[in-house]
């Protein structure tokens, strides 16, 4: 075991990959803006220097540790060092914090405050841009970047994609796509990953929330709200709600104080997702045609997928993902309801920013009507329930509608990597006994590393399932693939790292433990949940013998 010294106090440290790691686990936390623990170290911002008993002053988060060193980390010389890049920061940023989407969640907003810089000497001189709401998923506005380098790094390293770089040299320099295009001119898949990197509000979710207050106001409309499974763990971050705890109850209850007619579970179309999935696959395992079955619940992994590598575009299940069945199902729903007259407004409360892209597509629409109106991110719906003046902690818990909010455990686990591939196991084993159910979760289809693998014996054969997370582990499993290297029968992939959990429209921050908060939230629900399997929730069966019925190919599947 190895000793340093930070701020006269002794500390153990071991296999830390950086002095700023040690000194965090010494209950500092000094600030940072360029470090994530995930990311390549950048040591851009210099905000976590520190100084040592020779008066050098350096990085910590670049500066491998040292046995025997001696660390200060709050120093005059320091404190004068911090708050001269903090209010060189702000002197090149648009300080319109008021009207910032977010504002009183600003990593710069929040260090200023924290640090006291409340003057700032010089002018804005910098050139003003225009804003890029060219994408259906994020907006950029480069006069908010403080050039930390999060957002490139991200979209490199975690998601494979490279769409952000580095542009020019010195006060010139800006983050932005390749020869300055707008967004919606570059490969983006919209899953919003740079989005949460940001520190600042240079990269925001594309709101939707103002024409859904409208259609809440119009009595001629009828607005009905589906809410996905990694919500529920996520809302009640921002009022108190102690971290993963399930709050759908809560959230029914704000939903309906602030209009909507209509509340129900996107897990039942989860459940739909599941059946069909799972017929799909057993016909292709059987002709021994298109394997592996990739999943199609993730639009930005869907995108990602026909850009990057179109020949495997044949393996992707011709299924729409719960969000576009439930909302196929609603529309025909309110199609065939003759007694009431008003027009149906679908509206999806996600995690996910690349669902606002997924209902603009052509083969998401029904008859030529589009399945679902607006998505609106977790994050948008809390801004609605403040905006509302409504305590999502002092909501009594309600219950759903009927007659579709009744799920299964197995649509709940949706939420998070392995879920989709851990459903549809059990949906193909049948069994609901407890002791069936461990040993499938027990196969390796749980747990949030970025590449997974699994073999279960189906009637006698060996299948070979991948499960993935992160748009670059998808690339490097797909490379792999194609050369040979790796064979499969079932992959699952989504484009945010752990799923939907850590989804790009999800509350901020997203630390590694609200990551496992929410996590564990995801499969408290599926314990707690009396129907197991998506094939014995009874609603879903009534919906195959209902509104389903001759119709499951036109509302639960895209043509191939």
């Amino acid at each position: 075991m190895k000793y340093l010294t930070v701020n006269n106090q002794k500390i153990a440290f071991d296999d830390e990959k950086n002095l700023l790691s040690v000194i965090r686990k010494a209950g500092i936390n000094l600030p940072t803006f360029c470090y994530h623990s995930e990311l390549s170290t950048y040591g851009a911002c210099r905000l976590c220097v520190v100084e040592d008993d020779r008066g050098r002053v350096f990085a910590s988060c670049s500066e491998v540790p040292r046995d025997g060193m001696v660390i200060y980390t709050n120093t005059p010389k320091l404190q004068h060092h911090r708050k001269m890049i903090l209010e060189l920061l702000l002197a090149s940023h648009c300080r319109e914090c008021t009207t910032c989407h977010t504002n009183g969640e600003c990593q710069l907003q929040k260090l200023a405050q924290q640090l006291g810089v409340s003057y700032i000497r010089f002018s804005n001189t910098k050139e003003q841009v225009p804003i890029d709401e060219s994408s259906d998923c994020i907006v950029i506005d480069a006069n908010k970047c403080i050039l930390c380098g999060d957002c490139v790094r991200t979209c490199d390293e975690i998601q494979g994609m490279g769409i952000l770089e580095f542009a020019y040299r010195g006060s010139n320099m800006r983050v932005m796509p390749a020869f300055n295009r707008k967004m919606s001119e570059t490969d983006c898949v919209g899953c919003g990953q740079c989005r949460v990197a940001c520190p600042t509000g240079a990269i925001t979710i594309k709101q939707n929330f103002r024409p859904v207050w409208e259609a809440l106001a119009d009595p001629s409309i009828r607005v009905v709200a589906q809410v996905a499974p990694a919500v529920r763990v996520a809302i009640g971050d921002k009022f108190g709600i102690p971290k993963g705890k399930n709050s759908i109850g809560r959230l029914a209850a704000a939903l309906r104080r602030i209009g909507f007619d209509e509340i129900y579970d996107t897990n039942f179309g989860a459940d739909l997702t599941v059946i069909e999935e799972s017929k799909e696959f057993v016909e292709r395992l059987t002709k021994g045609e298109n394997l592996p079955l990739f999943t199609s619940c993730c639009p930005a992994w869907v995108k990602f997928c026909e850009q990057k590598h179109p020949n495997l575009v044949k393996h992707i299940s011709s299924c729409r993902s719960p969000q576009q069945m439930f909302g196929a199902i609603l529309k025909e729903e309110a199609r065939e309801n003759k007694k009431d007259t008003r027009k149906t407004v679908v509206i999806s409360i996600m995690p996910c920013t690349a669902k606002k892209a997924e209902i603009l597509r052509p083969e998401h629409f029904t008859d030529g009507e589009q399945n679902v109106d607006y998505v609106l991110t977790t994050t948008e719906v809390t801004r609605m329930i403040k905006e509302a003046g409504i305590d999502l902690e002092e909501m009594p818990s309600e219950a759903l509608d009927m007659p579709f909010g009744l799920a299964s455990g197995a649509g709940a686990i949706f939420g998070v990597t392995g879920g989709v591939t851990e459903a549809v196991i059990r949906n193909l084993v049948g069994s609901n006994r407890m002791e069936d159910l461990e040993e499938i979760a027990f196969t390796g289809v749980r747990g949030l590393h970025g590449t997974k693998e699994a073999v279960i014996d189906y009637q006698g054969r060996e299948v070979r399932i991948a499960i993935v997370n992160g748009l670059r582990n998808a690339d490097n499993l797909l490379k792999k693939m194609e050369s040979g290297e790796v064979q499969y029968d079932f992959v699952e992939v989504m484009a945010c790292k752990r799923g939907c959990i850590s989804g790009g429209g999800q509350p901020l921050p997203i630390g590694s433990r609200t990551k496992q908060a929410r996590f564990e939230g995801i499969y408290n629900i599926d314990r707690a949940a009396q129907i197991k399997l998506s094939k014995e929730n009874p609603i879903v069966r009534t919906a195959y013998e209902g509104i389903l019925k001759g119709k499951e190919h036109k509302l639960l599947h895209n043509e191939k």
